[in-house]
C-alpha cells in the first residue's frame, strides 16, 4: 500500500537537474508531506539536499559512455544494480509518487518504477529534450516542460508546458536587497557567469575588459569564473588590471552559494544558456548576452539560447564569436541604447514563470495509479 504523503524526488549530476527538483521537493514540504531525494552522494545533489534536511537515498550511478569498450559494460552492472537499490527504496517507503528531472541520475528510479507499477511524473528543462525524457516520459502519469517547442520531442499524451520550477527566493528578494546583501551601490551592474564550472571564451573575454568596464564604464562586476578556472582568471587580471583588488566595482569569486542575490541585483548577464539558468535569469528581469557553450547535448544551449532570441529576449553571440572586442561593442551598445535595454527586459519579465512549481506540485499529488 502506498504512503499518499511520501514522494520521492530525483535528478543530479548539474544544477539544471537538481534545483528543480528542490524547488518540487520544498514545495512538498512546506505543504507536509515526506520527501526523500534520490541522487548520487558523490554528486553536488547530496550536500544540497542534506542542507534541506531531506533523506537522501543513493543510487551509485553515472554518465553512459558514448563509445563501446570495457566501461560500457562496468555501467550497465553499476546501472542494474542502481535500479535494483531504486526498486528496494520504493518497496521499504512506498511513495505515492515519484517527480523525476531527467538526466542519467533519474533513469535508475525511473525503471523502477516501470518495474513496480509506481506512478511518477517527469520534467524536462530543456527547448531540446534530453536522453532520458526522450525515451523513459512514455509511461510517466504526466511530463511538465519549460518550452513548448519541446512537446513534439516527448512520446507522452499528457504533456503540460509550465516553466522550469524555480526557487520561492525569487519572488521575495528585490534589487535593492540583493544589492545590499551583496554590498553593492545602486548602479548598473553586468553579472557574468558561465556555470558552475565555469566558461573559458567567457572568462578570458570578460578578463581583459574589466579594468575598462569598471573606471571607464563605472559599471559594478560580479564575475564568477567557476571553480576550475579561478587562479587563472586571477593571473591572467593581475597582467592586465595590477590594482583589481582595490576595486569596489569588482566582486570576483570562483562560484556563488546565493545567486539568487547575484542575480536579482544585477541588470545585464553574461551567460551560458542553461535552461534553469535562463528561467532564473527571466526571473530577475535581467538583459542576457548569452553565447551558447557549443557543445551541449543534442545542441540544446543554442536551441534554448534561440527559443529567447525568437522571443526578443536576449542578445545572441556564438561562442567562436565572442572576443573582448564584441563584448565591449555588445555592452556599449546596450548602455547607450536604454529603449532597447527596456525592450529586452520587459521580454524577459513576460517569459518569467512564477507558478510553474505550484502548477507541477498539483499535478504530482493528484497523480493516481
Amino acid at each position: 500500500m502506498t504512503d499518499n504523503n511520501t514522494f520521492f524526488v530525483t535528478g543530479g549530476g548539474t544544477g539544471g537537474h537538481i534545483y528543480p527538483a528542490l524547488a518540487v521537493a520544498d514545495l512538498l514540504s512546506d505543504e507536509n508531506a515526506k520527501v526523500c531525494y534520490v541522487g548520487n552522494r558523490h554528486n553536488m545533489e547530496f550536500n544540497l539536499a542534506l542542507k534541506k534536511g531531506y533523506k537522501f537515498l543513493h543510487v551509485g550511478v553515472s554518465g553512459m559512455p558514448r563509445k563501446l569498450s570495457p566501461k560500457l559494460i562496468y555501467w550497465g552492472i553499476r546501472l542494474i544494480r542502481a535500479i535494483l537499490f531504486s526498486v528496494r527504496y520504493i518497496k521499504k517507503y512506498k511513495p505515492h509518487a515519484v517527480f523525476a528531472t531527467g538526466g542519467y541520475v533519474s533513469a535508475p528510479l525511473i525503471f523502477a518504477c516501470i518495474i513496480t507499477k509506481t506512478p511518477y511524473m517527469m520534467h524536462d528543462c530543456d527547448a531540446m529534450p534530453g536522453l532520458v525524457s526522450r525515451k523513459l516520459s512514455k509511461h510517466a502519469k504526466c511530463v511538465s516542460l519549460a518550452f513548448e517547442k519541446a512537446k513534439k520531442y516527448i512520446p507522452n499524451k499528457k504533456i503540460v508546458v509550465t516553466g522550469n520550477p524555480i526557487r520561492e527566493e525569487f519572488k521575495l528578494i528585490t534589487k535593492t536587497m540583493a544589492r545590499k546583501n551583496l554590498n553593492l551601490a545602486e548602479k548598473i551592474t553586468l553579472i557574468v557567469m558561465g556555470g558552475s564550472q565555469g566558461a573559458k571564451s567567457i572568462n578570458n573575454a570578460t578578463v581583459e575588459l574589466l579594468k575598462e568596464i569598471s573606471l571607464d564604464f563605472d559599471l559594478q562586476v560580479i564575475f564568477q569564473t567557476g571553480r576550475k578556472n579561478y587562479d587563472e582568471v586571477i593571473n591572467r587580471l593581475e597582467q592586465f588590471y595590477p590594482n583589481y583588488a582595490e576595486d569596489k566595482n569588482l566582486i570576483i569569486r570562483p562560484y556563488f552559494d546565493n545567486m539568487i542575490s547575484v542575480l536579482k541585483a544585477g541588470d545585464i548577464v553574461l551567460s551560458r544558456a542553461g535552461s534553469l539558468s535562463l528561467s532564473e535569469i527571466c526571473a530577475s528581469n535581467l538583459v542576457p548576452i548569452l553565447v551558447p557553450y557549443p557543445y551541449a547535448a543534442a545542441n540544446h544551449q543554442r536551441i534554448n539560447a534561440k527559443c529567447l532570441f525568437d522571443e526578443g529576449a536576449c542578445v545572441y553571440i556564438e561562442d567562436k564569436d565572442l572576443d573582448p572586442n564584441k563584448l565591449k561593442d555588445t555592452i556599449l551598445e546596450l548602455l547607450n541604447n536604454p529603449i532597447k535595454m527596456n525592450y529586452l527586459k520587459q521580454n524577459t519579465a513576460r517569459l518569467a514563470k512564477f507558478d510553474a512549481t505550484e502548477r507541477i506540485v498539483t499535478l504530482l499529488k493528484t497523480i493516481k495509479k
